[in-house]
């Protein structure tokens, strides 16, 4: 590893979607300041072989040093991607950037701008646009049994100070419970003062449950309207064969997430909660029945799609 640290390490993930994994390596090269120095750390989580050679070729033509990539011989979902990657990098900042996304502006320079002048954020994001140009949700607030009972409308209007409208336009940044895991800019040393990505998570609630404990060591995460970036909606998940089991997936992640940070109570309220609630949908849709059933039995992790993945030659 190199004895002087460099601004930034970009970390991406690839994931049978080298096509889109190219297109995000570009807009990083071509819209990024030449001064900030960064390294791009690609981490391919055990892609088709197809895919990981289509990408490897795409990296080796480029021929630029500040672009490494890594095989994972298994997939380890998003959380356990990135710890993968964060292993390489030698930075005083962390940026988790989805593959299937790409730079508007020069968001890293603004958010590089915003953290050295910003000493109690840990992180922060910035405005998702799609694929057709439209203005998305780019903050939430923190997972909970008010949240998943009341509504996050209700949590808005009773708590306007502390659960900011996310549909709001804003022009100055604000600090917000977490941002979205398509992009996330750390500072690093807080980053790994709390151990990185939960990696027992396979899947969705890393980025609310890292901030959650970030806010615990009373650092911040804000959103920073004026960073932009395009985000394609989960290119890398296979939504159609995964439609019922990206949804247990991230229930089981989400009720990991309540036990572990809100306490045992808390888990046990929301889960009563739900048995009700998907008992009476599954009357009315069957393909719910078997979210019903794992709700049954507490969504244990050890039945997360992560024990469902193989080591590849």
């Amino acid at each position: 590893m190199r004895s002087t640290k460099l601004d930034l390490a970009v970390i991406i993930i690839n994931f049978n979607s080298s096509e889109f994994t190219q297109k995000c390596i570009q807009s990083v090269l071509e819209n990024t300041t030449s001064q900030i120095t960064y390294e791009i750390i690609v981490v391919d989580n055990a892609s088709k072989k197809e895919d990981y050679k289509a990408l490897k070729n795409y990296i080796n033509h480029l021929n630029n040093s500040k672009i490494s990539l890594y095989k994972s011989r298994i997939n380890t979902g998003f959380g356990g991607g990135n710890m993968h990657g964060v292993q390489f990098a030698n930075a005083n900042y962390y940026l988790f950037l989805n593959n299937d996304t790409l730079l508007l502006n020069d968001p890293i320079k603004t958010c590089f701008d915003f953290m050295e002048k910003t000493e109690d954020a840990a992180l922060c994001g910035g405005q998702i646009y799609n694929e057709h140009q439209k203005k998305e949700v780019s903050f939430d607030h923190f997972t909970s049994f008010g949240r998943e009972v009341f509504g996050k409308k209700i949590l808005e209007l009773v708590f306007p100070r502390t659960k900011p409208n996310r549909r709001k336009l804003y022009k100055k940044p604000i600090p917000v419970d977490y941002v979205n895991g398509s992009f996330m800019f750390f500072r690093a040393e807080d980053f790994d003062s709390v151990g990185g990505f939960d990696t027992n998570i396979f899947l969705y609630f890393e980025e609310s449950d890292i901030c959650y404990r970030l806010k615990k060591s009373k650092k911040k995460t804000y959103f920073v309207p004026s960073a932009s970036y395009l985000h394609y909606q989960g290119k890398s998940v296979e939504k159609t064969a995964w439609d019922i089991k990206t949804k247990i997936e991230l229930k089981t992640s989400m009720f990991y997430v309540i036990r572990k940070n809100y306490g045992y109570f808390h888990y046990q309220m929301l889960r009563i909660f739900f048995i009700i609630r998907y008992g009476l949908v599954s009357i009315i849709k069957p393909k719910y029945f078997r979210l019903f059933q794992r709700i049954l039995i507490g969504l244990p992790l050890g039945k997360s799609l992560k024990h469902e993945q193989n080591i590849q030659a």
